[in-house]
């Protein structure tokens, strides 16, 4: 028991290379590109997901915002696998670090605020001082507004880190429980592996969960400033 709870968030190394790059391409091969007439039904499958999600994440945006739905899509997808594929056995989650999620909320984002101060200046500056906001309230609110403004990213990957991280920390535990009861008691044990088998069911609902909530936050920032 005196493993140390953080270690599987902890990026591998090969002779002290990280092996992140390697671990965030292999996602990529997963999808894999029709090469027939008639794709097979795994291909069909992702071809009807992709549509779907596509076809709910985009339809509230106009011609200009619908110019980032293959970056939307990519996303979404990548940051699912990633996450699925986290939770198998010995394996690592690269949307566990931080860094990584803010390395991709802040293009992004900033991608989203560039493009409104661009297309509506008005109406983007409009955001920082609502109408009608008392004369004495002016500075108050726009230091506010700016900051709301600037915490949206790190709200994104806080977000996503915090919820990725959790789950796989409640499996840690509840596995290890699970096996140091099984020299005490059986049948308190088989209870406590029923949990983590719910809770695993529950983590891959989650992973796919938040690549939608993330994805579709920047999909929002999008909408806001098109």
């Amino acid at each position: 028991m005196n493993e140390n709870l953080f270690a599987p968030f902890i990026c591998p190394t090969i002779m002290g290379i990280s092996t992140l790059p390697i671990i965030m391409f292999f996602p990529c091969l997963i999808f894999s590109t029709p090469k027939r007439w008639i794709p097979n039904r795994i291909q069909i499958l992702q071809i009807w997901l992709i549509r779907l999600i596509t076809k709910q994440m985009m339809m509230m945006h106009n011609n200009l915002g619908r110019t980032w739905t293959l970056m939307l899509m990519t996303l979404i997808l990548f940051i699912a696998t990633t996450n699925l594929l986290g939770l198998l056995p010995y394996s690592f989650t690269p949307t566990t670090q931080l860094s990584m999620n803010i390395s991709m909320a802040i293009p992004l984002w900033m991608g989203t605020v560039v493009l409104g101060f661009r297309n509506k200046p008005k109406a983007s500056f409009a955001h920082f001082l609502p109408q009608g906001t008392p004369t004495p309230l002016i500075p108050m609110l726009v230091i506010i507004e700016t900051i709301s403004l600037l915490i949206q990213p790190l709200a994104l990957a806080v977000r996503l880190t915090a919820n990725i991280t959790a789950g796989h920390l409640l499996i840690h535990l509840i596995g290890s429980a699970a096996l140091a009861l099984m020299s005490i008691n059986i049948a308190l044990s088989s209870i406590t592996l029923i949990i983590l088998f719910l809770l695993t069911i529950l983590e891959l609902a989650v992973a796919m969960i938040q690549a939608y909530v993330f994805t579709l936050l920047v999909s929002l920032y999008l909408h806001d400033n098109t």
